[in-house]
């Protein structure tokens, strides 16, 4: 995790703001859902984006690839499901 250098006060209703060039880099308009996750002494934000889950494994990521049928895979999905094709007898 690389450090960005900004530093930002929790206000008085527990908010953080988000600076806008960081906003603009990450493509969050307003009211974009955000994942809160908890790491140690962390708080990690993700951008939640669900319908981009892959369909095997069900994570997110830039390399998902979207099928014809709207949903998504991820590289280790497909790699799951190209090993479970090969090792199934029945499609050869």
């Amino acid at each position: 995790m690389r450090s960005l250098g900004i530093v930002r006060k929790v206000d008085h209703l527990g908010r953080i703001v988000i600076p806008k060039e960081l906003r603009n880099s990450l493509h969050l308009e307003k009211g974009a859902p955000m994942e809160i996750f908890v790491d140690e002494d962390m708080i990690i934000l993700r951008k939640y984006v669900v319908d981009e889950a892959c369909i095997v494994t069900g994570e997110i990521t830039p390399e998902n690839t979207k099928l014809s049928n709207g949903m998504y895979i991820s590289p280790r999905g497909a790699e799951i499901l190209k090993k479970e094709i090969a090792d199934n007898k029945k499609w050869n």
